[in-house]
């Protein structure tokens, strides 16, 4: 991960987070233009007929005069940088529209194709040998397209700065910087942030790991991988974490050194001040290892049962006022775990949270938990929940609800991503995005 050394002298004023490497240059910041060439085909792959370079519109969820006062620089995605984008035709995509939707495959991208996503322990031997490898791939391979933005004071963009990271670390980096806390009026406000506590919950994690996924068909050329999940309901422990699967670990939380992971480095870890973005992210300051401690925190030392899944699937309201962690009788609150599933009105940590907190180490700091690759695991089987939901349900784009809550309005774009993926848009049965699941212990 060397440095790139571009530092923003510019005064700029709201963000994209997945930066493309070609629009992190000097005339990009400048003139807030982000269309880039596709191979000699113009802006966008104009001539060609993939796409076109457009004004962004900006999906505002206030009312005219009831826009706060906010610094901070992924609000109103993507204007902080870039007035101007790439619009992509037909099954095109990309920060180019040099690739293509999630799904598709092909030089013309007209070739739909359906991968299944499988619980870890249904794969076989080479199977799960060939995810683990495509990870340790994933981790050591810099990212070609995307770089990542570091700054030790958020208040102040002359010390911003874009450095190489690898294909995963890009990743995990993406779920640190949503995970931030919003910056408005020049105050930190640590309770609300772009990825949780709120209807965007389900759809931006399941376009995390759709495009990790997609990451890793490209890297590897592989376009029959799908990433797998750990169906968790009723395990008395964790029954992966050993070395054949995540790593086993000891008292003090450090992998085997026989696992898998046991040299992995956590990006953006150690320095998680409210007022930076991941302030040491190159190879010259390592970062701490990852840690993982299952069923050793009193306060949360069980995983969710079969009922508190079956519970959850039963509250048909995707989401309630107020649209944060308060929602009562809210399928994504509960989801979510802030929200007792069985009568829709306590609340108290459960599902997705007290999955991360039961797993401990680098999972339950939450905004580096995506370091850890049990985490793709543990969200794969939300996801997958999110996706019975949706077919109880019939769960649409129209049925993500109007809301207040800062970047999770159904027409804003979803934070940090490139191009833009709308959030109500993320509310699509999988197969629209080119994934299915298995059926695994009756769900």
């Amino acid at each position: 991960m060397l440095c790139l050394c571009i530092f923003l002298t510019l005064c700029l004023s709201a963000v994209y987070s997945q930066f493309p490497r070609a629009c992190t240059t000097e005339s990009a910041f400048r003139t807030k233009i982000c269309c880039p060439a596709w191979k000699n085909a113009g802006p966008c792959g104009s001539r060609a007929g993939r796409g076109r370079c457009r004004n962004m519109i900006v999906f505002q969820p206030f009312a005219a005069g009831q826009v706060p006062q906010y610094d901070d620089d992924r609000l109103g995605w993507p204007r902080h940088y870039y007035d101007s984008t790439c619009e992509c035709f037909e099954n095109y995509s990309g920060f180019n529209c040099g690739s293509c939707k999630y799904g598709y495959f092909g030089e013309k991208c007209d070739q739909k194709k359906i991968v299944i996503r499988r619980e870890i322990r249904e794969l076989s031997f080479l199977e799960q040998k060939r995810f683990f490898s495509y990870l340790a791939l994933a981790k050591t391979t810099k990212s070609k397209d995307f770089v990542i933005l570091s700054t030790g004071d958020r208040h102040h963009r002359d010390t911003y700065r874009f450095v190489d990271a690898s294909i995963y670390d890009v990743f995990a980096w993406i779920h640190y910087y949503s995970m931030k806390p919003i910056l408005i009026n020049s105050t930190f406000d640590s309770t609300h942030n772009y990825a949780h506590q709120g209807p965007a919950f389900p759809g931006w994690h399941r376009l995390g790991l759709v495009s990790l996924e997609r990451e890793i068909q490209l890297m590897t050329g592989d376009k029959d991988f799908a990433l797998p999940y750990y169906d968790w309901r009723g395990e008395k422990n964790c029954s992966i974490c050993t070395n054949d699967f995540v790593g086993d670990n000891d008292v003090q939380g450090i992998l085997n050194p026989y696992s898998h992971f046991s040299g992995w480095r956590c990006i953006c870890s150690g320095f998680n001040y409210p007022d930076a973005y991941c302030p040491f992210a190159s190879e010259e300051f390592q970062m701490e290892r990852l840690q993982r401690k299952p069923g050793a925190n009193p306060q949360s030392n069980r995983l969710p049962s079969f009922k508190d899944v079956e519970d959850t699937l039963k509250w048909g309201n995707f989401d309630t006022p107020p649209y944060n962690n308060e929602a009562k009788q809210s399928f994504r609150n509960a989801l979510e775990g802030f929200l007792r599933a069985s009568d829709g009105m306590t609340l108290e940590r459960n599902m997705h949270n007290l999955v991360h907190i039961y797993l401990g180490g680098t999972m339950s700091q939450v905004a580096i938990s995506s370091n850890d690759p049990v985490f793709v695991l543990h969200h794969g089987f939300i996801d997958k929940i999110y996706e019975a939901w949706i077919h109880k349900y019939n769960g649409t784009p129209d049925t993500y609800p109007e809301n207040e809550e800062l970047g999770q309005g159904p027409n804003e774009c979803s934070t940090p991503y490139f191009p833009c993926y709308r959030n109500k848009d993320l509310l699509r049965k999988s197969t629209y995005f080119g994934y299915k699941y298995s059926t695994y212990q009756g769900l």
